[in-house]
């Protein structure tokens, strides 16, 4: 018998039964069921070339405008689905790849397997990230993807733009919302990394640059790694008198996200929080964008 089998279900097999589990709930607790959604593959022209996306709406009316930054992983099967739920709860939601630049999505269709303590499966993301991370890139990008939601007839323009950001999408939504202030007036982040650096460039000093309210959810073990950034985040919203929350969750690095792999075994998703952290989302669009 192989380690594997004494230890139980594979990750392949452990992530299939959490996003099964996840369509089960679907079912019962109103996940796309409030409103029936469409979704379509379409592509937003940019400064630095054609970006592959998912653009997912209730099938009538217009509705206020969302954005969602994939984590490192980028487009793919469980970021749509954040799209498809966005959507059913009446939101035009735009899911760029963030990595057009060097690769059509998707790049992982799945990362059950992914190892970070692997050189080799880290340095498969390297060069993706590299390439939104860049200077400029991500403020190009969100001006075109504001400007491709304002000219969609299920877009209502007289509603200011959300935008939420996982992991590496953390620090994609401050820049968006400094770099397109005058239209968007929400952005989550969950678990963002490298929301407070030493460098002139940090994100946390774009806050005088940006009118959207902001909520930070923060992983337990990111908080453990850098403890001031959180008073950081708080100091620098506070005295541009930008509405910020700054919360600290038990979970780890990526618990939104369904298909994350295993961590020592032990799964990094954790639903309880992933839906905590959804309803603060929900309560902070109805509070800025309605």
């Amino acid at each position: 018998m192989s380690d594997e089998e004494r230890e139980g279900p594979s990750r392949r097999e452990f992530v299939t039964a959490v996003v099964a589990g996840l369509a089960g709930a679907a079912a019962t607790s109103g996940f796309a069921a409030e409103l029936p959604v469409v979704e379509a593959n379409v592509v937003v022209k940019t400064p630095d070339g054609d970006c592959d996306a998912a653009f997912i709406h209730p099938s009538t009316g217009s509705h206020p405008a969302v954005i969602v930054w994939p984590d490192a992983f980028g487009l793919r099967p469980a970021t749509r689905d954040v799209g498809k739920r966005l959507a059913a709860e009446g939101y035009s939601v735009l899911v760029p790849n963030p990595f057009y630049r060097v690769a059509k999505a998707p790049v992982f269709t799945d990362v059950s397997n992914f190892n970070f303590s692997n050189p080799t499966d880290r340095a498969k993301l390297q060069p993706l990230m590299a390439s939104i991370t860049a200077a400029g890139a991500a403020e190009k990008d969100a001006a075109a993807f504001v400007a491709f939601l304002d000219a969609q007839p299920q877009v209502n323009k007289s509603k200011k733009i959300g935008t939420q950001g996982y992991c590496m999408g953390g620090p994609l939504v401050v820049r968006s919302a400094a770099a397109v202030a005058n239209r968007i007036g929400a952005g989550a982040s969950f678990h963002g990394g490298g929301l407070v650096t030493a460098n002139p460039d940090s994100p946390h000093l774009l806050a005088p640059k940006i009118k959207a309210r902001m909520y930070f959810a923060v992983a337990s073990n990111d908080d453990k790694s850098q403890p001031e950034a959180k008073d950081k985040l708080r100091e620098a919203f506070a005295a541009a008198n930008v509405p910020a929350e700054v919360e600290v969750y038990p979970s780890l690095h990526g618990w939104c996200m369904p298909d994350m792999p295993l961590s020592n075994g032990a799964p990094i998703y954790n639903k309880p929080d992933a839906e905590k952290a959804w309803a603060k989302l929900l309560a902070l669009y109805k509070a800025a964008l309605s």
